[in-house]
């Protein structure tokens, strides 16, 4: 028996679908299914319920309607048949809500088979491919893949043509907190950065150096950095936290809060010590110094 032949990653649609079985499909609706183009009519068409954006440019969406209202829908769109007799959208949410601005009452479509495992790999596949999802969206995506379509990493890989590595860059993002995954949705902070973030396990610290990156308008380096420092001074004051009393302690951490800075309090044990507050650059100097005068 022939082993099944492997999808090829990048292939879009197509290979995702495969050929579709006409003769298992009734007279009709198997010649709506082999006809090249369709015109549906746009009160039967639903959206896409596995369709992984869920914010769409307004304005972009406007300016696409007047390009519909001139130039018509160039490209088709896709849709499956539903039991009912209604469409539903498998690719081409964007010119669907456009040509509803634009006032269309049918829209051309390609009409196929697929199962909901299919439409929800497809809805991605297509969005990858044609439209910048944000790093949330593409991260919640494959997590709904993995879990409702049960693929491996490595089976996700090839349906999306993704080294392993980088999905498993996207799912770690899962693992945020919901604050930083907002500031990534909206695009306060870039994916570099959130990459960073995800090694700052400690929920207070995690969240000053999200707000310090945000208001100070960390680049990636930077935060990387400061990341870095946070591990760093921790492993080397082990063994002298005991000799740090807590009321030290607490000043440190009430310090870091200030600057939004590491900050490091040696203390011997007579009681002599050293402070030392780090920065980035000669504008986090500036910024710490006009701190320190107020």
């Amino acid at each position: 028996m022939a082993s099944k032949k492997p999808l090829v990653p990048g292939r879009g649609l197509d290979a995702i679908l495969g050929s579709l079985d006409v003769e298992s499909l009734g007279g009709g609706e198997a010649a709506a299914v082999t006809a090249a183009i369709s015109m549906v009519p746009l009160c039967d068409i639903e959206a896409n319920p596995f369709q992984p954006r869920k914010d769409f440019d307004e304005s972009a969406l406007d300016e696409l309607a007047q390009s519909i209202r001139e130039q018509g829908v160039i490209t088709p769109i896709t849709v499956r048949r539903m039991p009912d007799g209604k469409y539903q959208l498998i690719a081409g949410e964007r010119r669907f809500r456009a040509s509803q601005r634009a006032g269309l009452t049918e829209l051309p479509a390609y009409i196929r088979v697929a199962t909901d495992g299919q439409m929800m790999e497809m809805a991605l596949v297509e969005n990858i491919q044609r439209e910048n999802l944000n790093a949330m969206e593409i991260a919640l995506s494959y997590n709904a893949l993995i879990e409702e379509c049960r693929l491996t990493h490595e089976e996700l890989s090839q349906r999306v043509g993704k080294d392993r590595s980088t999905i498993s860059n996207y799912l770690r993002l899962l693992n945020l907190p919901a604050e930083t995954q907002l500031a990534l949705s909206s695009g306060q902070i870039s994916m570099a950065h959130a990459r960073a973030l995800v090694n700052v396990e400690d929920p207070e610290r995690h969240i000053s150096l999200l707000h310090a990156i945000i208001n100070r308008h960390l680049s990636v380096h930077q935060t990387e950095q400061m990341v870095k420092a946070e591990k760093e001074p921790a492993r080397k004051v082990v063994k002298a936290k005991d000799d740090l009393p807590a009321t030290h302690s607490a000043s440190q951490s009430q310090l870091r809060d200030l600057f939004q800075s590491e900050v490091e309090i040696k203390r011997s044990r007579r009681g002599k010590g050293t402070m030392t507050i780090h920065f980035n650059s000669d504008e986090d100097f500036e910024r710490i110094m006009k701190l320190m005068r107020r």
